[in-house]
């Protein structure tokens, strides 16, 4: 493990240029940031949002809101973010390889949480929710290609990491914003939710003038001269593109050849939603109140979880190439089935004994940990590796879809299974988190330093197609023919 640290160090100092890590870094903050930051940022002030919630529609009808309907309310306030992911997701055809045009969901909607108070509507809340969700759904799938398309081979795995790196960053800078001597307050809550156009802004300024990838500047990129390779590949990759047109969804569903790898991406991304990371991240508050955490400790705790989150991510970029994919998943999802296993038994067993609250968030804790490693960076890298350009926007379109209903389906159900399961809703979690690790255990094969042909032979049996070379099994560069020359798929 230390020779793979050391080894993807040095590989970092040789290969990683100043540009490419600019660019990396304004597209990551200025789009994954805000993901990340709308993901917590509604947790630490909910109990003033929802008093404005109450004192507005008392204002209005002269009466007090029923207990169910603030619920619900609130759930829309919560899951209006994910739904508006989903939309966004299936926008990313016409805007893969380039971030920018995200921030147009990012500004406005920042502008009217900013004003929600003195409007006095919590309907203007919801519905930016919703237009924010938009530019999470675009980011989360159009940073990852955009940095797909900048990195070199043996950088893609770090680098597909980074998106997920700022949605952490995001994550801990709301939870640090919400500490209540700060902004998370009955005057601070409104700035608090505005502050999401901010890096919107910077990214708009800065972003343009990095490079969408063309060959002018791929010697920028790289830091040094000799760039025929990775020329040519571009090259007769866009001729593929140009000769075959780009797979839309359905062209994508209909390809046997790619049946198995689509199912594992749906699988693999329906599991890192389902699995209850969310769920943590929304009601973190009230989880830690329920273990018996004081109140006026609670939001430090919080921010102490949202930064071994940031530091395990970091952790993540270094380890992926030295570890693999298909491990860091496996061990993910089975720290999280354990961890939620333990936490509903502590979390029953809390009244009873002294110490089970410690227990309580040292499972809390261990189960970011988890997903920080694996399933929470993961999913990204292999859809990445997985489909060849011409597939790739289609399938991101799949798992983006997958992804962001999974977490609309917890961010509004979820808090009608506290009220109806209490702590045993972490079983439900535990479950899936086992299912999603049989799977990835059975079925998904490592990735890392395969070729598109290479993953599509370890599938051929499970596809049904039999995979053939032509020009004598020579490689890319020297048979100088496309993948889709060069790979012949027949049908059992």
């Amino acid at each position: 493990m230390l020779y793979g640290f050391v080894k993807c160090t040095n590989v970092f100092q040789q290969r990683l240029t100043v540009v490419l890590a600019l660019a990396t870094f304004i597209s990551a903050f200025g789009s994954s940031f805000q993901y990340g930051y709308n993901v917590a940022v509604i947790n630490s002030p909910s109990e003033f949002m929802q008093q404005f919630y109450n004192t507005t529609y008392m204002e209005r009808y002269n009466s007090p809101m029923e207990e169910d309907f603030l619920t619900l309310l609130w759930s829309l306030s919560v899951s209006m973010f994910p739904l508006g992911g989903f939309f966004g997701s299936i926008m990313v055809a016409p805007l893969e390889g380039h971030p920018l045009l995200n921030n147009i969901f990012s500004i406005i909607p920042a502008v009217m949480m900013g004003v929600s108070e003195i409007a006095k509507s919590y309907e203007i809340i919801i519905v930016a929710r919703f237009i924010v969700g938009i530019c999470a759904g675009l980011s989360s799938n159009v940073v990852p290609m955009y940095l797909g398309e900048l990195a070199p081979k043996n950088l893609r795995g770090a680098l597909g990491i980074v998106p997920q790196l700022f949605i952490t960053i995001g994550i801990l800078s709301a939870q640090v914003l919400g500490i209540r001597h700060i902004l998370g307050n009955s005057t601070g809550w409104t700035i608090m939710l505005g502050l999401t156009g901010i890096p919107a802004v910077i990214e708009l300024l800065l972003l343009p003038f990095f490079p969408r990838v063309p060959d002018i500047l791929l010697q920028r990129l790289r830091g040094w001269e000799d760039v025929d390779e990775e020329l040519l590949e571009m090259r007769l990759e866009e001729q593929s593109e140009k000769a075959e047109g780009r797979l839309t969804v359905l062209n994508l569903l209909s390809q046997r050849s790619l049946r198995w790898q689509l199912i594992s991406i749906i699988v693999i991304n329906m599991g890192q939603q389902l699995s209850g990371v969310n769920a943590i991240y929304y009601y973190a508050d009230s989880i830690y109140g329920s273990a018996g955490v004081r109140e006026n400790d609670i939001q430090y705790v919080t921010v102490g979880t949202g930064a071994v989150n940031v530091f395990m991510t970091i952790a993540a970029v270094f380890i992926v190439e030295a570890s693999g994919r298909r491990l860091l998943l496996l061990c993910g999802f089975g720290i999280c089935c354990v961890a939620c296993v333990v936490l509903t038994i502590a979390l029953n067993f809390q009244d009873t004994v002294t110490w089970m609250p410690y227990i309580s968030i040292a499972c809390v804790i261990i189960y970011v940990i988890g997903h920080a490693i694996g399933p929470s960076p993961i999913p990204y890298v292999v859809a990445t590796e997985m489909f060849r350009q011409t597939a790739r926007p289609a399938a991101f379109m799949v798992a983006g879809s997958v992804h962001w209903l999974s977490n609309f389906t917890v961010g509004l159900v979820f808090p009608f299974l506290e009220v109806s399961l209490g702590s045993y809703s972490f079983i439900i979690f535990s479950f899936i988190c086992l299912v999603t690790l049989i799977y990835v255990w059975i079925v998904v094969p490592e990735t890392k330093n395969k070729t598109f042909l290479e993953i599509c032979q370890m599938f051929a049996k499970r596809n049904k197609v039999e995979i053939k070379l032509d020009a004598g099994d020579l490689p890319l560069k020297e048979s100088k023919e496309s993948l889709e020359d060069a790979v012949k798929v027949t049908a059992f």
